[in-house]
Formats: structure tokens, C-alpha cells, sequence
């Protein structure tokens, strides 16, 4: 937090050090399920940039998707998000352990993937090196031969027959203990939550760039719902907003 300078917007704008992010960030009652997802976009309404979200943030960003992974009881993202932004195995930081174990929460995260056709590689680092056995997330309808391989080395739940059905998601990892949620992604997850009405929070950043046109939209999907937020909070650093918004419900 020395070199990353993130400041409230308020008359009297005060520089957030690591306590005051994670204060920002806090939820009121953990034992209340949350549905939260991050996103980052640019001015113009991209998702990546070359394909990649990491073109778009910053330090400030980075500090952000620390802390609410930080804070978090699981890590949901899909599979093509997996794929496509290179994940490897999700482990904290000493220092983010060692915060959490304090706080009485585990020493690390818990990790779960969402696949319908289950193409996800056993022998990943996502699986092999995972500090916390997995979640894969799919249907009954998955092939048999991909489950069965999947879980020697993650634990595979079906969350629907045909589909994987989005409330039966939240289910599984409540009923597991996980009630602080985040999403990391995909669009086509998000478009998936906020048609089922399941989001509680957005903790989106806008990038100060123009990206041209390029680039995919932060949801997608065909549901025209519309679903009011409030506005939490909006941070200030070298340009990018951090914002957070909550379900207006």
C-alpha cells in the first residue's frame, strides 16, 4: 500500500491503507450468504484488452482483487475464464493466510470451477498444486468419463440435470460452509447470476482507457433483466475508480 496511493472521493479525501481497504470491503454479517463479483472495464465498455482483462487494471486494481479474495470464503469461476486467463493453482499470500487464520477464517480460500462439459485437465496445476481441494461445479448430464477423472482430484457436484442451474450453485457452497461467495467471471457467468437474481454485490473497476470496440462486455447472455444497485462506495487511484455496488433489494 506504500507505493499505491487509493483515496475515498469525499471532501476530505484520505489515502486507504491495507486496514481501510479491507474495512471498505468488509460485509456486515459473514454468516449471511453474499453473492459478490469482480469485474473490471474500461471506458467504453470492455471487458479485456487483447483479450485479457489484465490490461485494464493497475496496482490499485490488483490491491482490490487481493483483498476481496482476501476476504472471501470461495473463489467461483467458470471454466472458460480458467482457460482463458491462464489460472493456476489459487493460493494467498503468507501474509493474507496468516490475516485470515487471525481472523478466524480458513487459512486459504476454497476454489470451484463451473463446467457443463466438465473440460477442465486432472493433471493441471489448478488440481495438483491447490492448497484446498477443489469444487468442479457441473450437471448430472457431464460425461461420466470426465467426472470420474475430475474427482481424484476435486470434489464434483452436480447442480442440475441438464444445465448448471445457478441458485443450486449458491446452494452447494453455502451448504459447505462458504457463504462469502466472489466471482471472478466469466461474462456468461455473471449474465447467468444476475438473470437468476443471485448477485448481492458488484465490485467493478473503470479503467481510465478507451479500448475501440474490441473487446466483450463484463455479462452476457439473453435475459433482459434489469436489477437496481446502490452505490457503496467509489475509491480514487492514478485514474481508475474502484467502486462497489449492492443488490438494491
Amino acid at each position: 500500500m506504500t507505493e499505491t496511493r487509493i483515496s475515498a472521493l469525499s471532501p476530505a479525501a484520505a489515502a486507504l491503507d491495507e486496514a481501510g481497504l479491507v474495512s471498505a470491503y468488509s460485509v456486515a454479517d459473514r454468516s449471511t450468504p453474499t453473492l459478490r463479483v469482480n469485474f473490471v472495464t474500461s471506458l467504453d465498455g470492455s471487458a479485456t484488452v487483447k483479450g485479457l482483462s489484465g490490461g485494464l487494471g493497475g496496482p490499485a486494481d490488483k490491491l482490490v482483487f487481493d483483498t476481496l479474495r482476501r476476504l472471501a470464503d470461495v473463489v467461483l469461476v467458470g471454466a472458460g475464464t480458467v482457460r482463458s486467463e491462464g489460472y493456476g493453482a489459487m493460493r494467498l499470500p503468507d501474509a493474507d493466510e496468516q490475516w485470515r487464520v487471525e481472523h478466524g477464517l480458513a487459512a486459504q480460500p476454497a476454489f470451484a470451477l463451473v463446467s457443463r462439459r466438465l473440460d477442465l485437465d486432472p493433471a493441471s496445476d489448478i488440481f495438483t498444486k491447490a492448497p484446498v481441494r477443489p469444487l468442479v461445479l457441473t450437471s448430472a448430464a457431464a460425461p461420466a468419463g470426465a467426472r470420474d477423472a475430475l474427482a481424484e482430484v476435486a470434489e464434483v457436484v452436480s447442480c442440475g440435470d441438464d444445465h448448471v442451474e445457478p441458485q443450486r450453485i449458491i446452494d452447494a457452497l453455502v451448504g459447505r460452509g462458504l457463504p462469502q461467495i466472489l466471482c471472478e467471471g466469466g461474462p456468461s457467468l455473471f449474465g447467468t447470476l444476475i438473470a437468476a437474481d443471485l448477485v448481492d454485490e458488484l465490485c467493478l473497476t473503470v479503467s481510465p482507457l478507451l479500448e475501440g470496440g474490441a473487446g466483450i462486455r463484463i455479462s452476457h447472455g439473453e435475459s433482459e433483466a434489469v436489477r437496481r444497485m446502490r452505490l457503496v462506495h467509489v475509491l480514487e487511484s492514478d485514474g481508475l475508480l474502484l467502486t462497489r455496488y449492492a443488490r438494491a433489494r
